[in-house]
């Protein structure tokens, strides 16, 4: 429950000046995470190359992204293509491949998997793709969101501003803006007792699993639950490319939807084999035809993406138009 920074009258001023309609987002999670792995002093030195080469084929990944010049329902599908392709060579020539046993066994600690989509994920929210974000102002990728608010001052030791402190969290995937808020016991808000805090309301957000386990879901719940009642309106989305425990119902939880962007991961019993760089070596093809017969798949995704639609999409009710339809 930290506080956010407190922000004065000429920040405050400074932003406003710089606002945009679109804020892109300049977050590299993915990218950061290979770069912190090439440094690890625990990273196997055979393996150093392969995580060099991988950041080569991560520039070529963003560049063939931003090379994509279609609309609508076509721009994701061919940025799906994209994200397969890399996916696979880093699933498959990075840590399968590894004669080292460290990516593999690592894989969960280093987050290669899910960041991947923490970085796909912002290049779905283009106006190319959802049409009612032009124009919009709006910040997307993975950010701290607001949580809650809470006072922290006493009647008899008041506190600057009655002691506003701010409940954040940290979320794979945001769709949102700036706001700020203001506290103070003068309704004049003198500066001497006045806070001012910068926060982020996140409209939508999303939770990136590779796995997603039932030791998952109650932590899952309650992130849900505190978004939506810091912010009712908003929408929360679990997206997991692997369902690792039986379906549970969402519909009387805060969760809006799970989404399962490839399939069932392999029984416990069959991911004991790949243990050692040898036995993955035997099986690599195996595994690689699995992988490329479970991609991220396009359905999915646009499945996602019509959420965000419908979301940004919604406009304010007129009574003409409703008492016609005769339903709101």
């Amino acid at each position: 429950m930290e506080e956010l920074n407190s922000i004065t009258e000429e920040d405050l001023k400074s932003e406003e000046k710089d606002l945009l309609p679109v804020q892109p987002d300049s977050r590299t999670p993915h990218y950061d995470k290979l770069q912190k792995l090439l440094s690890n002093q625990k990273l196997p030195q055979a393996d150093k190359e392969s995580v060099q080469n991988t950041i080569a084929k991560y520039r070529e990944w963003i560049k063939s992204m931003d090379g994509i010049t279609s609309e609508g329902d076509e721009k994701v599908k061919a940025l799906v293509n994209t994200l397969n392709d890399y996916k696979t060579f880093v699933e498959v020539e990075l840590i399968w491949d590894s004669e080292a046993d460290f990516l593999y066994r690592q894989r969960g600690q280093l987050k290669l998997d899910n960041s991947i989509l923490e970085e796909f994920l912002p290049r779905l929210v283009d106006p190319a793709i959802i049409p009612a974000l032009k124009g919009q102002i709006y910040i997307t990728g993975p950010r701290t969101t607001f949580a809650g608010a809470y006072f922290t001052t006493t009647l008899t030791a008041p506190q600057k501003g009655a002691g506003l402190q701010i409940r954040k969290k940290n979320q794979d995937f945001t769709v949102g803006r700036t706001a700020y808020l203001k506290s103070s016991f003068d309704e004049k808000f003198p500066a001497n007792d006045t806070v001012t805090l910068k926060i982020y309301f996140a409209f939508l957000a999303a939770e990136c699993k590779t796995n997603l386990d039932s030791t998952m879901f109650p932590g899952l719940l309650g992130t849900a639950r505190d978004l939506k009642m810091a912010f009712p309106g908003s929408r929360y989305y679990i997206l997991c490319e692997w369902l690792d425990m039986p379906p549970i119902s969402t519909a009387d939880t805060n969760i809006d939807e799970v989404i399962i962007l490839r399939g069932k991961r392999l029984a416990s019993d069959v991911r004991n084999k790949f243990a050692k760089s040898s036995d993955r070596k035997k099986q690599r093809n195996s595994h690689r035809e699995f992988l490329l017969s479970n991609p991220i798949r396009e359905d999915r995704v646009l499945r996602f993406v019509n959420h965000m639609r419908n979301l940004f999409g919604a406009t304010v009710l007129q009574e003409d138009e409703v008492l016609a339809r005769g339903y709101f």
